[in-house]
């Protein structure tokens, strides 16, 4: 059962490891994306300063109202970015502690039935291996039982129901 638990883990570590790969992916994407949009709009008011100084004004304006834009798309995609990432890794944290809450339900219902198990093998062992004495008893003519007769061979068996708490069906 540890192994599965660790396989798990593992799991676990992988899908949060992926979510913070996608999470970086997407924030150097924004971040290139808003480098690009300022590149482009520090170029376009260079291009109109030198035209001419009335005609620059107005390129600077546009520029300037442009970038804004931009940087205004760029931090919306950032944010956008940057919640999905979260969603994915809190959604990682989540799965992997569904998982291994269920792998220790698993665990401890797997116990209480191998524990149940052994106490019914150890007693039918216990029954059989008394049978056996009081049959090799009966044959020597040992038996400490009066009402036994050497030519019979009687067996008793004994069923034992353990209760377990965790588990009341069984």
């Amino acid at each position: 059962m540890a192994s599965h638990s660790e396989q798990i883990a593992n799991k676990a570590g992988e899908i949060t490891g992926q979510a913070q790969m996608k999470k970086d992916e997407i924030l150097d994407q924004a971040s290139n994306a808003s480098q690009t949009a300022q590149d482009k709009a520090s170029n376009a008011s260079q291009t109109a300063q030198d035209k001419a100084s009335n005609a620059s004004q107005t390129a600077q304006d546009k520029a300037s109202n442009a970038s804004q834009t931009a940087q205004d798309k760029a931090s919306n995609a950032y944010q956008t970015a940057q919640d999905k990432a979260s969603n994915a890794s809190q959604t990682a944290q989540d799965k992997t502690s569904s998982a291994v809450q269920s792998a220790k339900d698993s665990a401890s219902e797997t116990k209480g039935q191998t524990t149940t198990f052994l106490q019914q093998t150890g007693d039918q062992v216990k029954n059989m291996a008394h049978g056996a004495a009081e049959a090799v008893k009966n044959t020597l003519g040992m038996s400490t039982d009066s009402t036994s007769n050497p030519n019979t061979t009687s067996s008793t068996t004994t069923t034992t129901t353990t209760n377990n708490p965790s588990h009341p069906s069984q």
